[in-house]
């Protein structure tokens, strides 16, 4: 069973982050209602953009000397078949579209100040085939190894701090910033853990609300989430093949699972001192402009004894992008800065690798050699014989009926 999810604070602050106070109430909301209403536009578009990719390959094969196009009979077959798919494509998006208009239950966007719709940007239809395939990493089967190489670390490590042989684990609380599509917050809750998932991009959060809410039958909907990679191919057949999601029912919490998503900015969401007892953090301290920033949060927020819990790489997202803060440090200094905060480091892996959205069969793939650490925040309550079943339960949104996105 899903849950309602809150919109705490607008997810265009990834962009307007260190604008904001620049701006009044109503030129804020200005922002976030034409920042929804541009991604809505980017999911509509996509047909149109995959049909253009379709359109050029074909224009640029029958430039070709004609004994040239006699040597590949095969070509315009298979960019009819990418044309295929991207129709089959689009009705999944178009379905997600239809779930996220009024996907959150304390706000409405009206409608868009200019109706008319124009061409999405690259950028924003990049977006959009990255959180494709993030239907692969966190709801297929063909994810299940790239889970296991992520998430599994970090479940089986909250096992460990808190086992449910000797913690009534339905009151211990944990955080997952950066969610994505949900599934590791997911699987953290089908434990029986209080878990609540956070994330700010409006294309996570219109998919995972549809994945959440609207999907009760195992593999009941397919994707072709490697149709826009036209290098890198070893078989024309690997750019057009599918998968089936979500590979497990996300309606199969048991009845008292207390599982939540919260939408908004991380830092600005999250300001309760002293109030979770784990947040786990899966390729997510990158994303920050200021990660001393993330730093000092999570220190704020966990309970005196309660563990951080990372795994990820250092791509910072920020990087190289115009007007916007970011600080790019090395591990070293990351690390250095925790310590001073006060974390006591209990464990450390300098080489866990893995891969992020991996096309498995393409001949280009990144492999990340990711950090692991668990940080404790040093406290009576867990280091001096805190009582093992009576965690205080971290403020968190109601359980519903639906997960459904409100600010």
């Amino acid at each position: 069973m899903a849950e309602k999810t809150e919109k705490c604070s607008p997810e265009n602050g990834r962009y307007y982050q260190k604008e904001r106070l620049k701006h009044s109430p109503d030129e804020e909301a200005r922002l976030e209602r034409e920042h929804f209403w541009r991604i809505i536009d980017a999911y509509r578009y996509y047909r149109i953009h995959v049909q253009e990719m379709v359109k050029r390959a074909e224009r640029q094969f029958l430039s070709l000397p004609k004994s040239h196009q006699s040597l590949l009979p095969s070509v315009l077959t298979n960019l009819a078949r990418v044309s295929e798919c991207a129709s089959c494509n689009d009705e999944v998006l178009q379905a997600i579209v239809d779930n996220s208009i009024h996907m959150f239950e304390n706000i409405e966007y009206g409608e868009r100040d200019d109706p008319r719709r124009r061409p999405s940007t690259t950028f924003d239809l990049d977006k959009l085939k990255s959180t494709i395939k993030q239907f692969v990493r966190d709801w297929s089967e063909a994810g299940r190894a790239e889970r296991d190489t992520c998430y599994r670390p970090i479940i089986q490590e909250i096992q460990r701090l808190f086992p449910s042989d000797k913690y009534d684990v339905s009151t211990v609380s944990v955080l997952v910033p950066g969610a994505g599509l949900g599934r590791l917050a997911w699987e953290i809750a089908h434990l029986g853990y209080i878990c609540q998932g956070n994330e700010w991009s409006f294309y996570m959060l219109f998919s995972s609300n549809f994945v959440l809410n609207r999907c009760e039958k195992v593999n009941c909907l397919t994707l072709y989430p490697w149709i826009h990679q036209f290098s890198n191919n070893k078989k024309s057949s690997d750019q057009t093949r599918a998968i089936q999601f979500p590979d497990v029912n996300p309606q199969s919490l048991p009845p008292t699972a207390d599982f939540s998503m919260v939408a908004g900015d991380f830092v600005e969401v999250y300001t309760e001192t002293d109030s979770w007892d784990c947040v786990a953090t899966c390729f997510f301290i990158d994303t920050a402009h200021n990660v001393i920033e993330y730093i000092e949060t999570i220190w704020k927020i966990l309970k005196p004894g309660g563990v951080w819990i990372n795994l990820g790489p250092l791509l910072y997202h920020f990087e190289n992008m115009a007007n916007e803060l970011s600080v790019e440090l090395s591990y070293e200094d990351v690390k250095a800065a925790i310590v001073k905060f006060g974390f006591q480091i209990e464990v450390e892996k300098e080489s866990v690798q893995t891969t992020y959205t991996e096309n498995e069969r393409s001949m280009l793939r990144y492999v990340y050699d990711c950090v692991f650490f668990v940080a404790r925040k040093p406290g009576d309550k867990l280091c001096n014989g805190f009582k093992e079943q009576g965690f205080p339960p971290a403020a968190k949104t109601a359980r519903r009926e639906d997960i459904n996105y409100s600010t």
